[in-house]
């Protein structure tokens, strides 16, 4: 009997990317020989690549006619088993419903975020586990995937590795964490100038420089962290995707919120130190990508106020649970991560 011919569908972003890898890791487990294509943005193409789960990675940007067009020619000339919608958008549901996909397995009324995605669905699965990869990996369940998750390895190219090795060799840094002060809404994000405070507190007391990694639109907030560090003089970086691996597979530690990068350093194997708000980590929060059941490890630092409310509704402030946490808890969950893999 052939090996079913996947279609999956996740467009972005960064973090859910990632925590889509254990589900589709799963698929290529249980089905070794199996198509599997992989439907993305641009954008994203050198992330899913970096998995090594997919035998082909198709492109499309969604606000250009031409491109979905094209895109839902070609799912309908591949005649595709069956595709996973991973994502449970319009957007994404839409495509292999348009594309004739004869089974279309996707998240039910209750998960979803948009209402009424379900109907373009012929399977709607009803979850019962906690984090979002795990949520993805009842679909692959659905799909025929004897486990929900399996290990997944990154690749970094070996070429981003040395260059950005050799370029923070340039600003005498050896050893060195990265804060990844942004998250996309602000009320999930710890406040600059207590970033820029931990800075000096890591300096003077580690020894180490951190390096701030931002992306686009995220430029006041890396420079209000900046203005914040002193003399502690930590280094702005904004590279390709690829660097960003390298940069964070080589870190000593990471400091961040409920963030893509975080996610990303997580499944590189780095050490996290998480600042969680309004957002809920046994939901989105660090995810080991080594087989461990439930994603679980010690290796990993949370924090939360026990008085923070859950919410995805986005705010333009921090959220007043993450000013609970002051710099005090979140360098002592550092200056223990860096302890451990010294």
């Amino acid at each position: 009997m052939p090996e079913p011919r996947f279609l999956v569908v996740r467009l972005g972003s960064l973090g859910d990317i990632v925590h889509t890898f254990p589900a589709v890791a799963g698929l290529r487990e249980s089905f070794p020989s199996a198509e599997i294509v992989w439907l993305t943005h641009p954008r994203w193409k050198e992330l899913v690549e970096s998995s090594a789960l997919a035998t082909e990675i198709w492109e499309t940007e969604t606000r250009s006619y031409e491109s979905l067009r094209e895109i839902i020619g070609r799912i309908r000339k591949r005649h595709f088993t069956i595709a996973i919608d991973y994502q449970g958008l319009w957007k994404s549901a839409a495509l292999p419903f348009l594309g004739g996909v004869a089974r279309r397995i996707g998240f039910s009324s209750q998960t979803i975020r948009e209402f009424g995605v379900p109907i373009l669905y012929t399977d709607r699965v009803r979850i019962t586990k906690t984090h979002i990869a795990d949520q993805n990996g009842e679909l692959s369940l659905h799909a025929g995937a004897r486990n929900g998750a399996a290990p997944v390895a990154l690749a970094v190219p070996s070429i981003q590795e040395v260059f950005v090795l050799q370029l923070l060799r340039g600003f005498g840094i050896e050893k060195y964490i990265v804060l990844s002060p942004a998250g996309g809404w602000r009320s999930k994000c710890w406040p600059p100038d207590r970033y820029g405070t931990l800075c000096g507190r890591i300096r003077d007391t580690l020894g180490m420089r951190c390096v701030l990694n931002y992306g686009p639109g995220e430029e006041d907030l890396v420079s209000a962290v900046k203005a914040a560090s002193g003399e502690a003089d930590p280094i702005v970086y904004n590279g390709s995707l690829s660097q960003l691996m390298a940069l964070l597979r080589n870190a000593a530690c990471i400091v961040g919120g409920d963030t893509g990068p975080l996610h990303l350093a997580v499944a590189l194997g780095t050490p996290a130190v998480a600042i969680f708000g309004p957002t809920d980590p046994a939901r989105n929060g660090p995810y080991r990508m080594d087989g461990r059941p439930g994603g679980d490890s010690p290796s990993d630092i949370v924090l939360r106020s026990r008085q923070a409310v859950t919410t995805y509704k986005r705010g333009g402030q921090p959220a007043s649970s993450l000013l609970e946490i002051d710099v005090d808890i979140v360098f002592d969950a550092v200056r223990r991560q860096v302890e451990v893999r010294r």
